[in-house]
């Protein structure tokens, strides 16, 4: 029995594409371990699957000040050596990352007990945590064209990002019953992250009342953003996160609000939901979002407000305008094509296994 292990933690972005690979590892009879933080998103999102989980200390490098940025380089030491004893001890086959800070002592361990690795770089541009992983990796998979252009020559695959395939069976009638929504309004879902994203929770909240004469909302808000004041308002179903029944909330849904990440944007084009993106703004971030909707927005799949832009007016005319448009934006989602991503990515672990 081949074993590998899969890493990636920090956000819900980084652990979904190695939950896509499950189904088939299995039935390939992979053993599969995971590494992750001791308390990260991951930690949750794994343990479901009855995989075994195995914690390491993981730092952070700020682009900012932060008192943290003089303790994470201990916990980033003490994380090098706790993945340099989990790869000698489990001997895994390969590895696959999906990036996160948390993967790069184990991809580090894995090039020093020449264990080949695997990373996905999901967005346009490569991240930090990827960067500092590229001279360990044996291969390196990506979403867009865009993103060869960066990546190490020789190493590099187009390969999309893999989607978990349970979201493409959904059923509407179950989530209308499980939301107690009518069937006589459109279903807007708005998604923040799973960390949650506080401009797009307040806009879409600010127009609500607007909202809710012609729509109804799911609103998953991320951890700890639950408005108590709005519990039981009609119309309006608000989740930290939602894991079995987001299959058929996606299939209920007309049109969907989101952050940029490109994960979760490539699940919509798989979906083929006309999409609203909000992307992370450039002060708060590296601008890796801004970049995945831009090229979202060029190829026809999405329209895109930065969170400068947003207002109650502007919001509201942007869904009315992404609504009344939305039959062509499923024809050319429909239209795109599609790579299987998740067999072009079995073969990579096939072949280096």
């Amino acid at each position: 029995m081949k074993r590998i292990i899969l890493t990636g933690g920090g956000t819900a972005g980084h652990v979904t594409p190695n939950i896509a690979l499950l189904p088939r590892l299995k039935e390939l009879q992979y053993d599969i371990h995971y590494i992750g933080s001791y308390n990260g998103i991951e930690k949750e999102l794994i343990e479901q699957f009855a995989i075994p989980y195995h914690g390491i200390s993981t730092g952070k490098l700020r682009r900012y000040f932060s008192v943290q940025n003089f303790t994470d380089p201990f916990r980033v030491v003490k994380g090098m050596s706790e993945a340099g004893k989990l790869v000698k001890i489990l001997k895994p086959d390969v590895i696959f990352s999906k990036g996160g800070f948390v993967s790069v002592p184990v991809v580090l361990a894995a090039k020093r007990r020449r264990v080949p690795t695997i990373i996905h770089e999901s967005d346009m541009t490569p991240g930090l945590a990827n960067k500092l992983s590229f001279p360990s990796a044996t291969k390196v998979c990506c979403n867009f064209p865009e993103t060869l252009a960066h990546l190490p020559e020789g190493k590099a695959v187009l390969t999309g990002s893999p989607i978990r395939q349970e979201l493409l069976s959904g059923n509407k009638y179950k989530a209308r019953e499980f939301l107690h929504f009518s069937s006589d309004k459109p279903v807007i879902m708005v998604v923040g992250g799973s960390l949650g994203a506080v401009a797009v929770n307040e806009a879409v909240r600010g127009i609500l009342p607007e909202l809710l004469k012609s729509y109804q909302v799911i609103h998953l808000c991320g951890k700890g953003k639950l408005d108590e004041s709005l519990k039981g308002l009609e119309g309006y179903a608000q989740f930290e996160y939602i894991k079995e029944e987001l299959r058929h909330l996606f299939a209920l849904t007309d049109i969907v609000i989101s952050r940029a990440g490109a994960n979760a944007i490539c699940e919509l084009l798989a979906l083929h939901k006309p999409n609203l993106l909000i992307p992370l703004s450039a002060n708060a971030s590296r601008g890796d979002q801004i970049l995945n909707a831009r090229s979202f927005e060029r190829q026809g799949f999405s329209m895109v407000l930065e969170e400068e832009e947003l207002t109650r007016e502007v919001l509201l005319n942007a869904i009315q305008n992404l609504y009344e448009k939305r039959s062509s934006y499923i024809t050319t989602m429909k239209n795109s094509s599609q790579q299987n991503s998740i067999d072009t990515i079995i073969d990579l672990i096939e072949s280096l296994s």
